[in-house]
């Protein structure tokens, strides 16, 4: 009579624990949503979904000399277009400068401006060189520096004024290598005497006072010529 209830009771046991198996097997564990990763690209973490930006642009010297150099140097490599373009660019800001920052060079500058216009032309059909078009630059930048200088004298002290005014003088000292001869040598004899004068203006105290009335004459001595020139 025991062992038959010793064996039901082993057989209760059993039932109870293949149920409460069964059962387990039937909850189901909810899904965790997988965290997207990143690729990482040279051992840092690249976002998909942030657009690139724009990439930089090259941002070119603005300045009417460097269009007018840069429209020669086109031309001496046979670079019509550029040199076309160029040169458009350079005359449009001569122009500009003229009427923005008159003075006694106005006119100069303007005429200087015609002339590399009728120039124009000419490049497509390579009748122009660049030796004849760099002469005709030279004279504009002769032209464009006198311009710029003679403000700066009409804005009144020149004391601090030096480093600007050595840029100018230096701007006419190569732009008169066009001329050659006597011209050239005497334009650069000037120019060198005010650089003298000039390069005192920035030390300050008694030397900048003492060098500034010398300064204004040999740079309007200059002045003088570059008109002479051109």
């Amino acid at each position: 009579m025991k062992t038959i209830r010793l064996r039901v009771g082993i057989a209760l046991v059993s039932f109870s624990l293949a149920t409460t198996v069964a059962t387990s097997a039937q909850v189901t564990t909810p899904e965790v949503p997988a965290i997207p990763t990143k690729p990482i690209v040279g051992g840092a973490i690249k976002d998909s979904t942030v657009m690139p930006g724009a990439s930089a642009t090259t941002v070119q010297d603005g300045s009417v000399t460097s269009h007018l150099d840069n429209a020669v140097a086109a031309l001496d490599k046979g670079d019509k277009a550029t040199t076309t373009q160029e040169l458009k660019t350079g005359i449009a800001g001569l122009e500009a400068e003229a009427q923005a920052k008159p003075t006694s060079f106005k006119d100069k500058v303007l005429a200087q401006a015609s002339k590399l216009k009728a120039l124009l032309p000419l490049i497509p059909t390579g009748a122009l060189g660049s030796g004849a078009l760099g002469k005709a630059v030279s004279l504009a930048k002769l032209a464009s520096g006198g311009n710029q200088l003679e403000g700066i004298l009409a804005a009144g002290s020149l004391l601090g004024k030096g480093s600007q005014l050595t840029s100018g003088l230096s701007g006419i000292s190569g732009a008169l290598s066009s001329l050659g001869g006597g011209t050239q040598s005497t334009g650069q004899s000037l120019v060198s005497t005010a650089l003298a004068s000039v390069g005192k203006l920035d030390q300050g105290g008694l030397v900048a006072k003492a060098a500034e009335p010398a300064a204004k004459t040999q740079i309007s001595s200059v002045l003088n010529f570059v008109k002479g020139a051109l």
